[in-house]
């Protein structure tokens, strides 16, 4: 395979593409190097668990955590990973399962000590299942989220996390029906695929920093997907997770998304396209049903509730940060995490709030206050050069995009019309054809 896929990043001292007229080539060699940061791992590259941690029992909690047990025959295991479990020192029968995955140039372990996930399993019981991609299936060791042959039922990586879950049950006397799925990044967008490849293995899953299911098949593609990211409809989104297990008849799973607000490399906009994805797949609307502002620095949560009135989508947007798991180190019941190695952000511990989601934690923590009702939410239909001129929009490059949502309006001028949605004020959505 040449170098410049995404298993073979270019050979050091490689030398670098001459800038075309106007600069054009240059802008598409970064732009190809943003797409390698992501499917290569170069986005992901940091330090190892050699860093900084956190002091205090909550410290030494997390340090006993990381100590992962080897599986090594699970199945056949046509993806070629690595399969780790952490089982807490008094796994109860029928333990639930979390099947965790980490992102590119990462490793079990390292999502296994920075995450705090073995911390919450611990104090609730259930098993983490830790799959491992290496360097055979990619050079940086990123899940294959964007390659067809990892990604479809009974194939490849997909098929090896699916085998994993079933060892599980054997095993160690895991619940088959209490079975999750989360990861960050490249591990986040092979969460997509798994909630669309197995609805029935999963009964929910939490997507940190990915990309919604069906949107990247190759390298271009996967850079589109990223930034500026993807725009189609809910239903388009839907199809595509209907389409990878016809005839599916549900129940689906839940589904939690979690983003930073300042993500440069897989841009906020996927956290409005997984939200059209999975709210489309449910039934439902995309204006959410309830809101609230949750943790220690104002996590904005929309939930999207079923008929009977569950929760089954939520959309977390996380002020301030830019791409990796949000941890917030310390002793207290909401906190957990390290934040001694590269893309694991000191702000709010969203694997306290995961657990929660996932219905792990005995349902004996209370539910923040939700926001009080307010009024519908505001909309402006100009054309993009309004938009930027208003302070709704900023453009860089010729292009358009919406404040708050990064959302790509298209190019820079009078032709283009849009419509937007404010809320919360100073966050601004596409709502063409859809705003009240």
């Amino acid at each position: 395979m040449p170098y410049v896929m995404p298993s073979h990043p270019a050979p050091p001292g490689a030398p670098p593409p001459r800038a075309g007229r106007g600069g054009r080539r240059l802008r598409g060699v970064r732009r190809l190097a943003a797409v390698v940061a992501l499917v290569t791992g170069a986005a992901l590259a940091g330090p190892g668990t050699a860093g900084a941690a956190p002091a205090g029992p909550m410290a030494a909690e997390a340090r006993t955590a990381a100590a992962l047990e080897r599986v090594t025959a699970f199945g056949a295991n046509p993806g070629n990973l690595n399969m780790y479990v952490h089982r807490p020192p008094a796994l109860p029968a029928n333990a639930p399962v979390v099947v965790a995955l980490h992102g590119c140039t990462q490793s079990a372990q390292v999502y296994s000590d920075n995450s705090g996930l073995d911390a919450f399993a611990d104090r609730h019981g259930f098993l983490v299942v830790y799959a491992e991609t290496t360097t055979a299936n990619n050079a940086n060791k990123c899940f294959n989220w964007f390659q067809p042959g990892d990604t479809r039922r009974g194939q490849g990586e997909a098929a090896s996390i699916r085998q994993m879950v079933a060892h599980a049950a054997t095993a160690y006397g895991t619940d088959v029906d209490q079975v999750h799925v989360t990861g960050l990044s490249a591990g986040g967008a092979m969460t997509s695929v798994m909630l669309a490849a197995y609805p029935e293995v999963f009964a929910a899953g939490a997507v940190v920093a990915g990309i919604p299911y069906g949107c990247g098949v190759d390298v271009v593609s996967a850079y589109r997907c990223m930034s500026p990211g993807t725009d189609r409809t809910p239903a388009a989104w839907a199809r595509a997770v209907r389409d990878a297990h016809p005839g599916f008849p549900g129940p689906w799973p839940r589904v939690a998304i979690w983003h930073g607000d300042n993500d440069p490399t897989v841009v906020p906009r996927n956290a409005d396209e997984l939200r059209d994805q999975w709210t489309a797949v449910h039934g439902l609307g995309q204006s959410p049903d309830r809101t609230s502002t949750v943790g220690p620095n104002g996590t904005r949560r929309s939930e999207y509730l079923s008929a009977g009135g569950a929760s089954v989508v939520e959309v977390n947007r996380v002020p301030g940060i830019a791409h990796g798991t949000p941890v917030d180190p310390g002793t207290g019941g909401e906190q957990c995490g390290a934040t001694g190695t590269q893309h694991f952000i000191d702000s709010i511990c969203s694997s306290y709030w995961i657990t929660r989601f996932f219905g792990l934690d005995g349902g004996t923590a209370p539910e923040p206050p939700v926001d009080p009702p307010t009024e519908p939410p505001a909309c402006w239909t100009a054309d993009n050069y309004e938009h930027v001129r208003a302070g709704r929009a900023t453009t860089t490059g010729g292009y358009v995009y919406a404040k708050g949502s990064g959302q790509h309006l298209g190019l820079y001028n009078t032709f283009v019309t849009h419509t937007l949605e404010e809320s919360p004020a100073g966050h601004y959505v596409l709502a063409d054809g859809t705003c009240p």
